[in-house]
């Protein structure tokens, strides 16, 4: 099977590192609608380039419009995905539920790949999509080799390899929007796990201002052998906020893994040149369901450690060095969390040096006012830098073959594998003199410097006595290479655009009000209450409660197996195939921010749908009313208007917490205490506040209203929900 290498690029100069050094496939984004809205992206123009440039040396180029849609964002989304779709990208990177299926109807031949964001985590899941036309899923990567070995769906599967780890399940994370107006679903993530937390129980500190959410690099160069003999069809490398050089650096490496079967790779100088271009340490990750993910003690960049500090004065700094130094490399002094450029460098005499080689001491200049005897990092190697600054020649090979007969039009043919074009001439006249020589020939069709192409074979069928003009030779070699780089650059499907006609069968508004209990109290008191829809996500609490008929079953998230747990009422947050026969309705993590999502959820088999808790009151009534406007029934909406938004859902027991303790909080550098609880297999982050939509009595007459309670009394609940 032939393994996909998927390189990141953030901008130009990346993308041009990841073709150069071997990439199949990159992933870029637009200036709107990806998961990256703070790296560089490509404007529309650069996206012609980027695409052309791409397929010129055959890799393929997929956009990541990987955000979730809002209803005034619609238009504009289809209009960029169509300029894409027109002019060749290969396939587009959906999260939006309802845009991927929208976009499987109106443009049926444009391959959509299900984003990382999607949270593909299960069989079921895989099954749904490819059902829908999907032809490619990213899968979460808490997902093992294991697991997604074990999945036998003919759909693409695309795993990540290499770069920087969510802490949470992706699409799954509210941490961002839950602080603040920037919301990682929308691309815009301010990387909450990156920063320092305090974890308690009942008030007493157990681990104090540690980076106890900051994963680890994914790096599985070591294990890749094991990767090559999967069915896996994707290697994914993440980074477009990642330099140029970083880019082109880790494509090279594992270009140069695959293509040698991970045999006989010497991996040590690899090793420490990741180091230096970006490190946190590295982990083998969920992928090989390693334990050793997180670094707790810094959430930045430690480089290559090469030495440590021996001795300090105001002006200098004495390093014992393990590795080698360079001027002008970029150092950094672990835990001072302080660094520089080496503008000057010093031997162990105090000479101006432009090296230092490894177990030799040096001296540096005390720009930090260094303190305390630390360790040295490299985070930048000068040398390293500029020699990944020169592209290496990514050649096409080709083969040529010319047809030299007397009395006939000289023909010049070129064959890439894939696109066959011929050329003619003159008619070729017999030598008055001296015939042209076979390897003259040779030499001038061969003539490739300046292209993207390599001969790899020219073959020539030479008439005795013929004449050829050189210029001739140049001339049709310049023609059909300029041919060849023109059809190769534009290739693309035929653009297929349909008409979307939309139907929804007429429902009865859904009103009133559901509550979601944690404790026995809770749920005792709902169920006596009668009339109110209760959610229980507490298997052993669920099954005191199953036979009442308003209590339903709150399905695990990212469960492996959901149709599998799925109960005649179920509260669903993944995306497989609904069972019709059940009563289902949709949580608020199956991310519902425009009307689209909600009609596909109801068409494939859901009874109510949760609206996304990151919409705001206004935009809940704005969803609302274009809902009715454009299908003219009411929608059977849930809104969540008071609870505590669980801003992330963790794989594992991340921070080593007691199973079903809810007495944990995580507090942040802003003295906000988030609670926190493992739930036996994954572990929960709540807000450190309720949700609490003030406009309660106007949803009250369109949707209904939810609570999800935490730790709340029966007193409380009733004040909260006037219950």
């Amino acid at each position: 099977m032939k393994h996909e290498l998927l390189v990141p690029a953030g901008d130009m100069d990346s993308l041009k590192q990841a073709v150069a050094n071997g990439a199949d496939s990159v992933y870029v984004g637009c200036e709107n609608f990806g998961a990256r809205k703070f790296a560089k992206n490509f404007s529309n123009e650069e996206m012609l380039y980027a695409i052309r440039l791409c397929h010129l040396y055959g890799v393929k180029i997929y956009a990541t419009m990987n955000t979730l849609i809002k209803d005034n964002e619609v238009t504009d989304f289809l209009t960029q995905i169509e300029f894409l779709y027109k002019n060749g990208i290969d396939a587009v990177l959906i999260q939006d539920f309802g845009m991927m299926m929208l976009l499987r109807e109106k443009y049926p031949n444009l391959e959509i790949h299900a984003s990382t964001q999607a949270n593909i985590s299960s069989k079921d899941t895989c099954e749904f999509l490819y059902n829908l036309g999907v032809k490619r899923v990213v899968f979460s990567r808490e997902m093992s080799l294991k697991e997604i070995e074990e999945i036998k769906v003919p759909i693409e599967k695309e795993v990540f390899i290499h770069g920087a780890l969510c802490v949470s399940y992706s699409g799954c994370c509210l941490m961002s929007s839950s602080q603040g107006p920037r919301s990682a679903n929308r691309g815009e993530c301010v990387g909450c796990c990156r920063m320092k937390y305090t974890l308690e129980k009942n008030k007493h500190v157990l681990k104090e201002n540690k980076y106890l959410l900051s994963m680890k690099e994914l790096n599985t160069a070591p294990r890749f052998k094991e990767l090559l003999k999967s069915d896996i069809t994707c290697f994914k490398i993440e980074g477009r906020m990642k330099s140029p050089e970083y880019v082109g650096y880790v494509t090279s490496m594992y270009r140069r893994i695959i293509d040698n079967n991970a045999e006989n790779i010497n991996l040590e100088q690899d090793e420490d040149n990741l180091k230096t271009l970006y490190n946190r340490g590295f982990t083998e990750g969920n992928l090989f369901e390693s334990k050793d993910l997180l670094n707790i003690d810094t959430s930045n960049h430690i480089g290559l450690e090469i030495g440590k500090v021996i001795e300090i004065t105001k002006d200098k700094i004495k390093i014992q060095l393990k590795k080698d130094l360079n001027q002008y490399d970029a150092i950094k002094f672990i835990k001072s969390d302080k660094g520089f450029i080496v503008n000057y460098l010093y031997d162990s005499t105090g000479k101006l040096v432009n090296s230092v080689p490894e177990g030799e001491i040096c001296y540096v200049d005390n720009k930090v006012d260094l303190t305390i005897n630390d360790k040295v990092g490299k985070t930048g190697d000068h040398k390293l830098l500029e020699h990944l600054k020169d592209l290496p020649a990514r050649q096409i090979p080709v083969t040529f073959r010319m047809v030299s007969h007397i009395g006939q039009p000289l023909v010049l043919e070129i064959n890439d594998g894939t696109n066959y074009l011929k050329v003619t001439g003159s008619p070729v006249q017999p030598a008055k003199t001296a015939p042209i020589e076979e390897s003259r020939i040779r030499e001038q069709i061969e003539k490739l410097g300046g292209t993207p192409f390599r001969s790899r074979a020219t073959i020539i069928d030479l008439q005795p006595n013929s004449f050829i003009q050189i210029a001739e030779i140049n001339e049709l070699r310049r023609t059909l290479v300029n041919n060849l780089i023109n059809i190769r650059m534009n290739v693309k499907k035929e653009a297929v655009i349909n008409p979307v006609k939309l139907s929804v069968p007429t429902t009865d508004r859904e009103k009133g009000k559901t509550i979601s209990a944690t404790t026995e109290e809770q749920a005792s008191y709902a169920v006596r209450r009668g009339s109110i829809r209760c959610y229980i996500a507490n298997e052993k609490l669920y099954s005191k409660y199953r036979t009442d008929a308003k209590v339903y079953y709150s399905l695990p998230r990212c469960s492996r197996q959901p149709a599998k747990l799925t109960k005649q009422k179920t509260l669903v947050s993944d995306y497989y195939t609904f069972d019709r026969e059940k009563e289902l309705i949709g949580n608020y993590h199956l991310n519902v921010t425009n009307i689209y999502t909600a009609y596909y959820l109801y068409k494939y088999g859901l009874d109510v749908v949760t609206l996304s808790v990151e919409l705001n009151e206004q935009e809940i009534i704005n969803l609302i009313n274009n809902y009715i406007n454009t299908f003219k029934v009411y929608p059977r909406f849930e809104v969540l208007v008071y609870g505590r938004v669980e801003n992330m859902f963790i794989k594992g027991n991340i921070l080593d917490i007691v199973a079903n303790d809810y007495n944990y909080t995580l507090k942040d550098e802003k003295d906000n205490s988030f609670p926190v609880y493992f739930d036996g297999e994954n572990t929960h982050i709540l807000n450190y506040e309720p949700i609490n939509i003030q406009n309660k009595k106007l949803l009250s007459d369109y949707v209904t209203l939810r609570y999800d309670f935490y730790n709340e009394s029966e007193a409380e609940m009733k004040s909260i929900a006037m219950l």
